[in-house]
């Protein structure tokens, strides 16, 4: 076969070629330098094709959020209950770190970007909060019933979130070396250790960590996670921690002191 019959290289898709030409002008120029008639001329196409994929110049920065989201939802709602949730929501958000690890270079770009970028910034959190909050809805609607089923669904889902973005921005700080799964599995791993069998155990009190709920005057934060007091309270509320744990009590303004200390007490196992 001759060289003049040989198949021209097909063009990527118009998404991509438009992802690629506003990262190399945002590189080149920078952002706020670059405009979206810049962004289409460099691609080839015009700008009703760019506001058919992107609704805005910020949306190119995060052209598979939407993708990884949606996929994220569906993960979720195809749980059943044979899943234990806390896990449920961990691998949910293993998703999002699949994704960016499929284009290291690209995350990295992105990310030096959005530090630079104020506006890209805010744009970030909002996406970061629509991710917890698909965690959030899920969880609620595992632990619909309990006195605290709302807030035990929000402050886990904040801690998955916490814990992947704290392994994920390490990982983007190195300049996308090393595993970044091994990072994000050790975070999470803190998650599932800490409310992992909460999920699944009883919503009533325990005499060695109480449940925390609205209508209860006093909670310490293991009372939120009961897994988390066994890693240092032993059978009979024995105490069997180490001298430098440390304890956060929260309470109502109008508890009286009596059902504070009782509270302190029972979670320290010294009643």
């Amino acid at each position: 076969m001759s060289s003049s019959s040989a198949v021209p290289a097909a063009k990527p898709p118009i998404r991509d070629a438009l992802v690629a030409a506003a990262f190399r002008l945002f590189l080149e120029r920078g952002y706020e330098q670059t405009t979206v008639d810049d962004i289409v001329a460099l691609a080839g196409v015009g700008r009703r094709s760019f506001f058919r994929y992107f609704p805005s110049k910020e949306d190119v920065v995060f052209p598979d959020h939407e993708r990884c989201l949606a996929e994220m939802t569906a993960f979720l709602a195809a749980g059943g209950a044979e899943h234990e949730p806390v896990r449920r929501v961990c691998d949910a958000a293993r998703l999002v770190l699949r994704m960016y690890a499929e284009n290291p270079t690209f995350s990295v770009q992105r990310y030096r970007l959005t530090r630079k970028v104020p506006g890209l910034r805010a744009y970030e959190l909002s996406v970061v909060w629509r991710y917890e909050r698909a965690l959030a809805e899920y969880l609620r609607a595992r632990f619909a019933g309990r006195p605290d089923g709302t807030l035990r669904a929000d402050v886990i889902a904040a801690a998955v979130v916490a814990a992947h973005n704290n392994a994920l921005r390490s990982w983007l700080r190195s300049d996308g070396k090393g595993d970044p799964g091994a990072a994000v599995d050790h975070a999470l791993g803190y998650v599932q250790a800490t409310f992992g069998r909460s999920a699944t155990a009883p919503a009533g009190p325990t005499s060695a960590a109480p449940t925390l709920a609205t209508d209860t005057p006093t909670a310490t934060v293991q009372a939120a996670a009961p897994a988390a007091a066994a890693a240092w309270a032993g059978p009979a509320g024995t105490a069997t921690g180490q001298p430098d744990d440390v304890v956060v009590l929260v309470s109502r303004r109008d508890a009286p002191l009596w059902r504070v200390v009782q509270e302190l007490e029972t979670a320290l196992g010294r009643t």
